[in-house]
This record gives structure tokens, sequence and C-alpha cells, in this order.
């Protein structure tokens, strides 16, 4: 099963390769972003594109970890992967709060310094099966030590960019104004993740680990070695080509499913049009949109038999773009006052429907059940 997988895996990818010209992905890389995903294809061809996405966005090609100024982040002993793994195999991530200084390192290179470290770890077969640990120590830090935004973007990475099973996140000696910013960290979290991020006080984080997978700082008994387990992983990579390097030189797409024409504003014309227009002249623009016939068609939603279904007779879904209730046979029933709608760059990535009436609220379910919708949002009273 997992050869298939790495097949299935391996022949998507590098058709995707071959449009752009660069080497193909080694069957290793594929089994590491695999593994990451319990081997669900489709998950990890998802986790390969947003790894390399991320790492595009976020400036981390071709690394010189032998040159400043990554060599320094690299060596501050900001972050470590422990000589230890945990009783199940995982390997354990210390990063220290108190020794980031906002105002002498720039995110972009504490990004590159954690990507790098995770790197080396996640290389090994071990690690890859039995996922990581993350210590987030905030231990004697203060305010000044703390960004949200690049907390943010670690965790993200962590769970959505990076092939590695993140098991657990542990947030330990949090000062009390962390609070608040950990209470936003959480809202912008998705669900699974943040089950995963715990805030533990110093002495409760030895029921979670044992004292001899914890520096002597946390309450364990290991002699803290962060300049010489970094500088074994720096020379560990030395001489040697990152195997995805390549692809993430690729330009992120900009295409979008809506192809702006001739006529279309860039965001500071755009801007500059809203300060001239003013309310009154959106206003305007919107009835005068409105006036425009529409490109498709609305006979389904105009047909006789369906129009108890339409809360209003001025709101109709078009023939091209409405949702088919998939249980039904036939047009007299199939029919559900619901479009699908494009999103940023993906195709139907939404459904805009009506509050479902009395004798449509089992039409209504039926489509969030066929569709799979996990979100509902209300934009009514």
């Amino acid at each position: 099963l997992t050869n298939t997988a790495t097949k299935q895996f391996l022949e998507e990818i590098n058709k995707w390769t071959s449009q752009h010209g660069v080497s193909p992905l080694s069957w290793d890389v594929a089994v590491k972003f695999l593994m990451a995903r319990k081997f669900d294809v489709l998950r990890a061809i998802e986790l390969f594109h947003s790894y390399r996405e991320t790492r595009l966005r976020e400036g981390i090609v071709k690394l010189q970890p032998q040159e400043e100024p990554l060599r320094s982040e690299l060596l501050s002993g900001k972050f470590t992967i422990l000589g230890v793994r945990d009783p199940s195999g995982a390997s354990i991530a210390l990063y220290t709060a108190k020794l980031h200084h906002p105002n002498k390192t720039g995110n972009h290179v504490v990004l590159q310094a954690l990507f790098y470290l995770l790197d080396r770890a996640v290389e090994s077969f071990e690690t890859q099966r039995n996922g990581l640990v993350f210590i987030y120590d905030m231990a004697g830090s203060n305010y000044t030590n703390f960004e949200l935004d690049l907390s943010k973007k670690i965790l993200n990475l962590l769970k959505g960019a990076f092939p590695a099973r993140l098991k657990k996140v542990f947030i330990v000696g949090a000062p009390v104004w962390f609070r608040v910013p950990y209470n936003l960290l959480s809202l912008l979290l998705k669900e699974k993740l943040r089950e995963r991020v715990q805030m533990v006080k110093m002495t409760d984080l030895r029921q979670h680990l044992p004292r001899d997978c914890l520096p002597e700082h946390l309450g364990g008994c290991l002699a803290l070695d962060v300049h010489g387990w970094n500088q074994r992983l720096l020379a560990e990579q030395n001489g040697h080509v990152d195997p995805v390097d390549e692809l993430v030189g690729i330009p992120l797409d900009d295409s979008s499913v809506h192809t702006p024409g001739p006529e279309a504003m860039r965001l500071p014309d755009f801007m500059a049009h809203l300060s001239c227009a003013q309310r009154s002249g959106i206003y305007q623009e919107y009835e005068e949109l409105r006036k425009e016939q529409p490109p498709g068609t609305f006979h389904c939603a105009l047909a006789g038999y369906n129009q108890e279904r339409n809360r209003y007779g001025d709101v109709l879904c078009l023939d091209q773009t409405r949702v088919h209730l998939k249980g039904k046979r036939n047009e007299r029933s199939d029919y559900i006052n619901a479009s699908f709608m494009d999103g940023y760059k993906q195709k139907n990535a939404y459904i805009g429907t009506q509050g479902p009436l009395e004798k449509t609220y089992g039409d209504f379910w039926r489509m969030v059940w066929e569709q799979s919708v996990l979100v509902i949002v209300m934009t009514t009273r």
C-alpha cells in the first residue's frame, strides 16, 4: 500500500515538475511528505504544495547555512533539536523566546533557521514515523521578545506547511501578559492544531515529558548543548544540495479564476477611485450593474413548479451555476435556490443560498450533506 501511494504521489507531482522543466522529485522526499499525512496521497500533495509555497513566500530559498546572517541565527541558541527523543520516539524541538530580539533579527531569518533545522530533523526515518514535539519556552522572556505575527507563522508552518507529524506544542512559563496574545493566536489556529497546543507551567512540564527528555532549566536532567547540536546539524548538510530547492524556486501561480479585463484597476487605482466616488458614487455603480443582463439563463428558477422554493421572486440562481440536489431525479425536485461561487484562485469555493423556507429545510440540509459543507455563515439578521 505504501509503495502504491508513493507511486501515485510521484506520478502526480512529477507531471507538475515536467511542466516546469525541473528535476523530478525523489522517492525518499515523496515518502517524507506521505509519512506526515499517513500515506493519504491527496493530503500529502496538498502538504507538498503548501510547503513549497510557504518557503517561497517567506524567502526560504537557496539557504546558505554557513553564511551570515543565517549562520549566526542557527548558532544563537534560539532554536534547536534536542539530542534525545521522547518515549514514543518523537524528536523534541526547543524554541527559547527570550533570545529573540525583533529589532536585531528579521522574521524571515528566524523562519529560515527554523526550516533548516527541522529539515535536518525529519531526514531521520524515526522522526518521520514518530513525529515532532515542539517546546515554546517563554521563561524569562518579556513583551519585547514576542511577535504575534512570527508566532502565528511558526505554528501554521508546523501544522500545515511542514512534512512532519506535529504531536504537541507546549508553551512553557508564559508570562501573565501573554494571555491576550495567546487568545488571539487560538482564534487564528485551525481547531485540530488548537487541540495540540497546550500552555503548561514549568513545574507541570514533567507530567508530559520525562526528566531525561528535558533540559535542566526546564526541570529535567539533560545538559543543554545548543551550540554543539546545531554545529553538528550544520556540518551534516555541508556541500549537500537541498532536493526541493529547485522546485521551491518556481514562482507562485498568480492566475485567478477571475481574469481581469483591459479596464481592470490595480489596488492603488481602486483605492483612489473609492476615495473619489464616495458612498453615493458606489451606490450608483451598483444600481447600474444590477441593470445589466446576466451572462446566463434562469429557466429552472423561473419554472412554475419551483416558484415556492424561492424566497424572493427577484433573487434567482443561474442554470449554469446552480447547485443540483444529488438525491433527486429531475429539475422539478433537484432545485434549490443556491449557487456555486468562485473564491480567490479557487473555482466553486463557496455556495451562496437563501435562508431556508419552512418547506425547504430538508433540501437545505441535504445540500449541506451532499456538498460536504463544514462552515455555514449567516449574513442576514
